[in-house]
């Protein structure tokens, strides 16, 4: 965090000190977070009023645990409170504030209906080989997820990658008014929430507000892959380079080969140069995303061999994504159920089939949710495909996943669970893919033999504890029920909150 005096948040927010009133040159230098439990000395506590509970409930919580001051929208005893009118429309100024006194802070955004968090992590792994970066925790990519991180930039910070998602046209353009990004990625315009954009026009013109953010000196990287991607070139103030595999791409790979786990090695073809990669993520749509990520190292001065060899010592960060583990009976379980639309449901099929297995292959598929009146459509779209690619079972799991049309069904997770724990023989291997709310990141774990979380316990950090690579020290669980991109959970006080 960058300190910031009381006044100073005062006067960032627009609101009224309440608590301290002879105290305006507190300094807050530690966490800020909606999360009670993760605050600490120094920090800053953002109490927000949620679907399910009230964060300023906690208030007294974030005091004990080291906190200087709470962003409220009432007053609050036990802690000097900045008291707004509206505590997201506030949060979002305070981030713009700590944005505006890192003048050699570099911001990268990135968005896309499907891939935002791996290239996220990925980018983030590249650029902290050379210097001090700040990203997203999993995918925190909204009104309250980009200023959590953004407010974790320090002086010393020079990279900050910031994901941007949206529901709706506007969403992205404010996010860029928080963290202004002199380089944009744009991974792919799918069908993800297409139920709440109402077409996939919507979507890419809520996609193009990015790269339309991108000053005149800037970069918009653009995937030359995707028609509507591509066509966002178009009317753009800033520099453009388009990446993926069509021959005009100015980044672009060629001779790709996918090994037995089907992780990807290519040659990386730049205005700089070419050079050899290999990518420890499995599926050969990492390839497109590393070639974004790529793209954005080498235009902050990163060299070829320095992006190469960031690309070959990424390993997974946030939790759920192409998951792997190999289990001691030799059945593989491929956990990539923390979210899904048909654009991502066909690259995790695809990915299955690329990995070598000596047994059967299983997909276990759970309902894609937000897809509005083509969620039919589109489900048994995806069952015929798995259907075509030769997937040895397929299996749907829950009411709303009957749509796929799969040759098995069951009802719920833990009928899956019977069913593969009787089935399942050494040499299988079986993806794992649905919607977050549907639950089968979980069964996932349960496969995988990895402990599922206890209340009040960290479930969504990256795999062997929070912090993966360096960039992620906190879950970005809140304390208000809101659905912040990841899953919510109960606060110190027992209060239950959706998950």
């Amino acid at each position: 965090m960058i300190a910031l005096t009381l006044g100073e948040v005062r006067d960032l927010t627009g609101g009224a000190l309440h608590g301290a009133p002879d105290d305006e040159a507190k300094v807050v230098d530690g966490t800020v977070t909606t999360d009670s439990r993760e605050c600490g000395p120094g920090g800053l506590y953002v109490a927000r009023v949620g679907e399910t509970s009230d964060g300023h409930a906690y208030v007294g919580a974030a005091a004990a645990a080291g906190a200087v001051a709470a962003l409220t929208s009432r007053v609050v005893d036990g802690l000097p409170c900045i008291v707004v009118d509206d505590v997201q429309t506030a949060f979002g100024r305070l981030a713009r504030g700590v944005i505006d006194r890192a003048p050699e802070l570099r911001v990268i955004g990135i968005t896309g209906s499907s891939g935002k968090t791996s290239t996220k992590d990925l980018l983030a792994s590249v650029l902290e080989t050379v210097a001090e970066t700040v990203a997203p925790v999993n995918s925190l990519n909204g009104e309250i997820g980009v200023p959590l991180t953004v407010c974790r930039v320090t002086p010393t910070t020079r990279f900050l990658v910031a994901e941007m998602g949206a529901r709706g046209i506007g969403h992205i353009e404010y996010l860029t008014r928080i963290a202004p990004p002199q380089v944009a990625i744009v991974l792919n315009v799918g069908t993800a929430h297409v139920g709440e954009f109402g077409s996939r026009a919507n979507i890419a013109r809520a996609k193009s507000e990015l790269p339309r953010a991108v000053p005149a000196e800037g970069l918009a990287i653009l995937n030359a892959d995707d028609p509507l991607v591509r066509s966002m070139a178009q009317g753009l103030s800033c520099r453009v380079q388009l990446v993926g595999l069509a021959p005009d791409a100015d980044v672009r790979a060629e001779d790709v080969v996918l090994d037995e786990r089907g992780r990807a090695a290519y040659d990386l073809v730049a205005p700089q140069g070419r050079a050899r990669i290999t990518l420890r993520q499995s599926g050969a749509h990492h390839v497109g995303n590393s070639l974004a990520v790529a793209a954005a190292a080498l235009e902050l001065g990163l060299s070829l061999d320095q992006v190469a060899a960031g690309l070959a010592g990424a390993g997974a960060v946030s939790r759920w994504r192409m998951e792997i583990t190999e289990r001691p009976d030799g059945v593989v379980v491929v956990n990539d159920a923390y979210n899904a639309n048909p654009d991502s449901m066909r690259a995790a099929i695809d990915a299955l089939c690329s990995i070598a297995a000596e047994g059967r292959r299983w997909a276990v598929l759970g309902e894609m949710l937000e897809l509005g009146d083509e969620s039919a459509a589109a489900h048994e779209a995806i069952g015929a495909y798995a259907a075509q690619r030769g997937i040895d079972h397929v299996v749907a799991v829950g009411e709303g996943a009957r749509a796929f049309g799969a040759p098995e069904w069951v009802a719920d997770i833990d009928a899956a669970h019977d069913l593969l724990a009787e089935r399942l023989a050494p040499g299988d291997v079986v993806l794992l893919k649905s919607s977050r709310d549907s639950g089968l990141r979980w069964l996932g774990d349960r496969l995988a033999g990895i402990a599922l979380p206890q209340p009040g316990a960290s479930a969504d950090g990256p795999r062997g504890g929070a912090g993966g690579t360096g960039h992620g020290t906190t879950d970005g669980w809140t304390d208000d029920g809101q659905d912040d991109g990841v899953a919510d959970r109960a606060d110190v006080s027992g209060e239950a909150v959706n998950e």
